[in-house]
């Protein structure tokens, strides 16, 4: 009685694949559709570099510059290497005031020579920093403070030594460094006069009166005017506009609003 009931139940289990039987086959899902090829190179991590570079390039191109302090002429405001951030829009809406830090492009009348030329590797080196604001740049830009602005009369000194804007004396507590003067002794009616002394000096209506905050080390609007007087012609110079190089309304960038570099030194000049 065992032995058949196996036998019963072997062919139960073989009749279940016999035709005619019913038989549950396993289900399947459908396999995802590909992106769009547009989609694919948009999630590209070069696409994302690219366009994060194309808004680097625009930001700088409009709204805010980085620069790199190119000398010791605005300490202890600006060090040599501070890099600073400088803003496109300010200039494009309205004019320079006396006191600004700005960036400008150096003009003609500021250069002691013909620019030197640049090997190709280093042209296309700048031409990415100047774009990207990552290393070298082909520009020539300095950074000094405004002085005078058009219409003003700007000269140096009063009988304390400071400078003088359409005759009121400036308070400049930012100087780091003066050339030497001394009431009565080395002073602008002394022989040899200060080379502090300057001008006066009366601005076109585009032009502007820049100086370095280390005026004892700056290469500025009047810094010609600052030698010893040979002869009679050079002190007759210093004495007016004759030595003094302005600055043309368009060739300011924009001023200085941050430094973020040095780390230790971050913050407003």
């Amino acid at each position: 009685m065992p032995r058949s009931r196996r036998r019963g139940v072997g062919l139960a289990a073989r009749g279940a694949d016999a035709p005619g039987s019913a038989t549950v086959t396993p289900t399947t899902t459908d396999a995802p559709a590909p992106r769009p090829r547009w989609r694919r190179v948009a999630g590209h991590p070069l696409t994302h570099l690219v366009a994060a570079l194309l808004v680097v390039a625009l930001v700088q191109s409009f709204a805010v510059k980085v620069f790199q302090v190119p000398s010791a002429s605005m300490e202890r405001t600006l060090s040599p290497g501070d890099r600073i951030l400088v803003d496109r829009i300010s200039f494009a809406t309205g004019d320079p005031r006396p006191g600004d830090v700005v960036v400008f492009d150096r003009p003609e009348s500021w250069r002691d020579g013909r620019a030197p030329e640049r090997a190709l590797w280093r042209t296309v080196a700048g031409w990415f920093g100047d774009v990207f604001g990552f290393g070298p740049s082909n520009g020539d830009a300095l950074v000094k403070r405004v002085i005078g602005e058009p219409g003003s009369t700007v000269a140096c000194c009063d009988a304390g030594g400071r400078v003088t804007v359409d005759g009121a004396a400036l308070t400049e507590d930012y100087i780091a460094a003066d050339p030497p003067f001394e009431p009565g002794a080395l002073d602008c009616d002394t022989e040899p006069r200060s080379m502090r002394c300057f001008g006066p000096v009366t601005l076109a209506p585009d032009e502007y009166l820049l100086l370095g905050d280390n005026r004892a080390d700056s290469a500025d609007s009047v810094s010609p005017c600052r030698t010893v007087s040979a002869t009679a012609a050079d002190a007759e110079a210093a004495r007016t506009a004759a030595c003094a190089r302005t600055v043309p309304r368009d060739a300011l960038i924009g001023p200085v609003f941050f430094r973020f570099w040095p780390l230790d030194r971050i913050g407003a000049p």
